[in-house]
């Protein structure tokens, strides 16, 4: 039988150790290790070729051919631009996201309406469940099959039986593997079992997208590692109380990292937002104090968005400051700016900002909309209708500029707004537009312009 060897493990940050201590010296945490058994023997997880692969050798960066990167396309144009185009041969994306959000209905929806040949393996869910899920998006589909399982070796053999063109793993922590004698869930089993993943996308050229829990703090449960493994890491998020769900990247090696994709959870399923801003704009047709329309872009996509905001005299003596979907350390400095080059005594009275659809924003080009929204509240006079900004406000109170106006100004004028605010030491490259572009460069003229 092979030699066993018993080590200590960090369940937070996964560090070893040989012995057991009581706070971990990497992350400080008290009470995280825990014995784990490793058993040493040559690892057969996924089948190799017997014959010996010859040796790799050094080339220069001239000598490298680089063909074109065919990606496999997931029929769904949202999770396309926040891959980077598509799926790549091989590569392994990790999506996390909170319990009940929608990860498992996402995965389970583009396995359903791709053409290839699907496994969505499944260690939480009964395949009568899953059945249920897939009568309500799409009931008729030939090529996805769904194994319940959670031993890889098991999973591998079934996958040398169907050939599969695409595996969805839901979810990692469920695995375990028989070379590791310690429970599902635990860092070495997270850890084997990804390596066993790795070995087969790169082998095979076959994509691999497995589903993460995550923590309380909204960190992905496991070792740290894991992120470091895997090819791509996704973030599922939203609010419960809105229907609308966020995809993001926090790493990819393929693509971009500033790309966002939005779908609206539907009874049938996660239905695309093609054009958020129009669902992210209220149709409210009363003029209303405290509400102004800023012009951001996250990834390549140009957004509209509207920010409410509140301002009330404190009646507990201590002034409030909450924001919702904004940087509340921001939202000081602006207050701070307001009321030392502008002259609105705000000292004393709260401050509410609100982003709405239930989403985050950390554009520093918003900045001009949070003052125009909180003078508009302050003193109770609504912002003309058909007016947005797009500026970032500096601690002089001076407008700075900000990146890409021209697609922000194109966006704004799709969606037929008259004027946009924005900095006069942007340069502006449209020749001919259908909207006025109001240039400033201090925040006392906004102030003029708006509230005369």
């Amino acid at each position: 039988m092979a030699k066993t060897k018993t080590a200590f493990f960090c369940q937070n940050c996964g560090t070893q150790y040989a012995k057991w201590v009581g706070q971990c010296s990497s992350c400080k945490e008290w009470n995280t290790i825990v014995e784990e058994v490793v058993q040493k023997e040559d690892k057969k997880g996924w089948k190799t070729d017997t014959v010996a692969k010859q040796a790799n050798k050094p080339l220069r960066v001239s000598e490298i051919t680089q063909e074109k990167e065919l990606r496999l396309d997931t029929l769904d144009q949202e999770f396309n631009r926040v891959l980077g185009g598509g799926l790549v041969p091989g590569s392994l994306t990790l999506l996390g996201g909170e319990p009940g959000i929608g990860k498992s209905t996402l995965l389970l929806q583009i396995a359903l309406k791709l053409p290839y040949k699907i496994l969505y393996v499944s260690g939480e869910e009964s395949q009568r469940q899953i059945k249920m899920r897939a009568d309500r998006i799409q009931p008729n589909s030939e090529n996805c099959y769904i194994l319940t399982e959670t031993k890889t070796q098991n999973i591998f053999q079934q996958i040398s039986t169907i050939e599969p063109d695409l595996v969805v793993i839901d979810s990692i922590q469920t695995l375990h593997t028989d070379y590791i004698e310690s429970a599902a869930g635990s860092i070495s089993q997270i850890r084997e079992c990804t390596a066993e993943l790795i070995k087969f996308a790169k082998e095979t050229h076959t994509p691999v997208i497995l589903v993460g829990h995550i923590t309380k703090d909204g960190t992905i449960a496991g070792p740290k590692i894991l992120e470091h493994m895997v090819d791509t890491v996704l973030q599922f998020e939203g609010d419960r109380n809105y229907v609308y769900r966020i995809l993001r990247s926090l790493k990819n090696r393929f693509g971009s990292t500033a790309e966002l994709g939005i779908y609206e959870m539907q009874g049938s399923g996660l239905r695309e937002v093609n054009n958020p801003s129009e669902v992210l704009i209220s149709k409210n047709e009363e003029d209303l104090s405290g509400t102004a329309i800023a012009a951001t872009v996250e990834g390549m996509r140009p957004l509209l968005i509207e920010i409410q905001a509140l301002v009330s005299t404190a009646v507990y003596g201590t002034p409030q400051r909450s924001a919702t979907g904004f940087n509340a350390k921001r939202l000081n400095m602006l207050l701070a700016v307001l009321e030392k080059r502008a002259g609105f005594k705000l000292g004393a009275k709260d401050v509410f900002l609100n982003i709405t659809g239930g989403i985050s924003v950390d554009d520093p080009a918003i900045d001009l909309a949070v003052m125009a929204a909180i003078l508009s509240s302050n003193s109770d006079i609504a912002i003309e209708k058909g007016v947005c900004f797009a500026a970032e406000v500096g601690l002089a109170g001076e407008i700075r500029p900000v990146q890409r106006v021209d697609q922000r100004i194109l966006e704004a004028e799709k969606l037929g707004f008259s004027k946009i605010f924005v900095s006069k030491s942007n340069k502006i490259g449209l020749k001919k537009t259908g909207i006025q572009i109001q240039k400033v460069s201090k925040i006392e003229d906004v102030v003029a312009h708006l509230f005369g």
